[in-house]
């Protein structure tokens, strides 16, 4: 069975210490769980301008796009209810969609980034200044032309997940925050994560909103004040793909659901074999893909799955098959199946492209779990 190292987990805490003190990190919060046995560490400034130390222990993070496999398994609960099938056209759902080369497009494709799609729309910088809408975003996707046909190559693709949102709301009636908190944030016990912050939050002498860390934005990033991630217009968006706010707490509880095959506290959230599927690589299925478009790369339902090759925001040592999702706004979270482990690592600098820290990061919790 295995189990947490003591004295090298304290090599963990050290670099946490080490990123923190020399100011390369402004606040990183961590959990790992080994077997049954669990470990946090907290360390940085809630607010960018703060002296040492003062990150809260209660403090919710922007995740980034570790919001994308969310919002997957939001529709995967959608198809165990029978309501769609993987193979079925985005165009069904949304007939505007299939339009300008799209018509052939599938869910499948939309949650393996095989669509063909962009990763943003051209003009996303302008829909943020001027504060725009999701519904603007959705509505623009729909009359993009993709860059490739589906199926032909791996790229990935926030507006796919945007449309992935979109479908829920037109199968289920609710925006895509309300449904996933009915079947998988308040079924979890996951009462400090929102897609979108709400009114509520900014109510009180003791707002959530105040528990949200700041974010260090590089000035090289030429993103605007109004609507950069600290900013009230981004956390209220609640982007599908990337504009999740949650605690390492709360989403260690979504982690315990996978490591249990969809069980959490008696409750069967997702089935087992759903998760089976999810979390396996999905590109062998995308029968146009050629040799050259797999290579290194692997996708699950919405989960990326850790190969040789993409060693970035990893590491070097998770085994085969592992899987996970980063951020960028510098956050990771991570599954090693036959490590019996996951860890998630949440932190105010964005990594991109290479994800450094959370990449040492990684390879310091591994070192220290003997299996």
């Amino acid at each position: 069975m295995s189990r947490i190292n003591a004295k090298r987990w304290r090599v963990v805490e050290n670099l946490v210490d080490h990123l923190c003190d020399s100011k390369q990190l402004p606040a990183l919060a961590l959990q790992v769980s080994v077997g049954e046995e669990a470990r946090r560490y907290y360390k940085g400034r809630q607010r960018i301008n703060d002296d040492e130390n003062t990150l809260r222990q209660d403090a919710i993070f922007l995740i980034a796009s570790i919001t994308k496999p969310i919002v997957v398994m939001g529709v995967l609960k959608l198809l165990e209810q029978g309501e769609l099938l993987l193979g079925d056209r985005v165009k069904q759902y949304l007939p505007e969609f299939g339009c300008a080369g799209k018509h052939g497009i599938t869910l499948r494709h939309l949650m393996t980034h095989t669509s063909g799609l962009p990763d943003m729309l051209p003009n996303n910088r302008e829909l943020r200044s001027a504060n725009a809408p999701l519904s603007e975003f959705v509505k623009q996707i729909c009359e993009l032309q993709p860059d490739e046909p589906p199926g032909r190559i791996v790229q990935y693709q926030s507006t796919g997940i945007a449309i992935l949102s979109e479908v829920i709301q037109r199968i289920t009636g609710q925006p895509c925050a309300e449904y996933l908190k009915q079947v998988l944030f308040a079924p979890l016990g996951m009462t400090d994560t929102v897609l979108g912050v709400p009114d509520e939050w900014y109510q009180g002498d003791e707002s959530k909103v105040n528990r949200i860390v700041e974010l260090r934005i590089p000035e090289e990033l030429e993103i605007e004040p109004h609507w950069d991630w600290n900013s009230s217009y981004w956390r209220g968006f609640g982007a599908p793909w990337g504009g999740l706010l949650t605690t390492p707490a709360d989403l260690g509880k979504l982690v315990q659901m996978l490591r249990q095959g969809g069980v959490y506290e008696g409750q069967q959230i997702l089935s087992t074999r759903m998760i089976q599927e999810a979390t396996r690589d999905q590109l062998k299925k995308i029968t146009g893909l050629s040799v050259a478009a797999r290579e290194g790369k692997g996708w699950g339902l919405g989960w990326q799955i850790v190969t040789g090759a993409n060693s970035d925001y990893f590491g070097d040592l998770l085994s085969p098959g592992s899987y996970g999702h980063g951020g960028a706004t510098g956050t990771l979270l991570w599954v090693d199946p036959k490590l019996d482990a996951s860890a998630i690592i949440l932190t105010t600098e964005p990594q991109e492209p290479r994800g450094e820290f959370l990449a040492r990061i990684t390879n310091t919790i591994v070192s220290a779990i003997e299996a």
